[in-house]
């Protein structure tokens, strides 16, 4: 990002809290022009404890889900990483930019006119790009070539070509009608609004380069917004000024608890399969020490469960003491079921 980018995007004003917030998950609804590093900061003050990460970034043009995590959360984010995703995104026919954004200068002008890409030649360009496929990722792109940041290799004028990288696109979706258009240089061009449905690792913006490709028009992403992450879902997501409010009111009372998280329990139910422990079964774990592998077959499975990437092939299997909180993490390994992560330590 340029300094000039940098300097016009707008700054982010919150409450502190009184008291820090308990460990668990955050939901925000991220603004359009912020990046998620502003969004953690943001959450560090709302939250108070720099004890705060995230399940995964958003480009500083896009909108919509970011899972955040507070205080020991951090450590189960990683479990996270690798969930599926889904977004609504509007491309833009007949134009190319640099950063397959509208974020960057435009690079080719074909245009586009709305007979071009009727419904069935849509549908026919769209077929290739679900499914499990071999995506190159975008050049202005966090990947790193020898050591630096492949955005940091384009931005310095370098030519960076990236290796494909697999990934899945189990869906998308026509939303509404192509809407033809002019861009700021008038060229005539066509909106496509699309429902995307990806695995983790799967970038919009080359999907919609590659859309482009296909059509012959070249294309680029003009709005991106991620609907849900996993199991969890925009709309269950807050705004930053929405959060500041909570916070504020909380600081006010004669009795404040810090900003509402979602409990690592309740979490743990939405991602992974779960057991319940006894007493001395939980309290055992909190050492660090295994217990029977049996009791992992008595594991109960989410609805939405959440594949990860941190589990590394293992089937993980989330232990809940008697009152519901997150003890650990669970693996089998030979007849003992042992602990990967321990979250609730005696």
């Amino acid at each position: 990002m340029s300094a000039g980018a940098a300097a016009a995007r707008p700054r982010l004003r919150v409450a502190r809290a009184g008291v820090a917030a308990p460990d668990g998950l955050v939901l925000v609804d991220k603004p359009q022009g912020v990046t998620s590093h502003d969004v953690v900061g943001a959450l560090r003050r709302l939250a108070a404890t720099r004890k705060v990460g995230h399940a995964g970034t958003l480009d500083p043009m896009a909108t919509g889900l970011l899972v955040l995590g507070v205080g020991r959360a951090t450590r189960f984010l990683t479990y996270l990483v690798g969930a599926d995703k889904t977004y609504e995104a509007t491309v833009r026919l007949g134009q190319e930019t640099l950063t397959e954004d509208a974020e960057g200068p435009v690079t080719a002008s074909t245009g586009c006119q709305p007979q071009d890409v009727l419904l069935p030649r849509l549908e026919q360009a769209v077929a290739p790009l679900t499914g499990r496929i071999m995506q190159v990722p975008s050049a202005v792109s966090a990947v790193k070539v020898d050591g630096r940041r492949s955005y940091q290799r384009v931005r310095a004028g370098q030519e960076v070509g990236l290796a494909a990288r697999e990934v899945v696109v189990h869906h998308i979706g026509l939303l509404g009608q192509p809407r033809p258009t002019t861009a700021r240089d008038g060229t005539a061009v066509v909106d496509v609004d699309l429902h995307v449905a990806c695995s983790s690792g799967t970038y919009v913006r080359a999907l919609a380069r590659d859309l482009g490709r296909a059509l012959g028009c070249g294309a680029h992403l003009t709005t991106l917004r991620r609907t849900s992450v996993g199991p969890f879902d925009c709309g269950e997501a807050a705004t930053l000024e929405e959060l500041s409010v909570q916070v504020e009111a909380d600081a006010a009372s004669g009795d404040p608890r810090g900003l509402p998280v979602l409990p690592l329990g309740a979490v743990a139910r939405r991602c992974l399969p779960t057991v319940g422990l006894t007493t001395s079964q939980a309290c055992a774990l909190g050492y660090g020490q295994p217990l029977e592998a049996a009791l992992l077959d008595q594991a109960q499975l989410p609805e939405r469960p959440v594949t990860s990437k941190a589990a590394q092939g293992q089937d993980v299997v989330a232990g809940l003491d008697p009152d519901g909180t997150l003890v650990a993490l669970l693996a089998r390994k030979g007849t003992r079921a042992r602990p990967v992560l321990v979250l609730a330590p005696a």
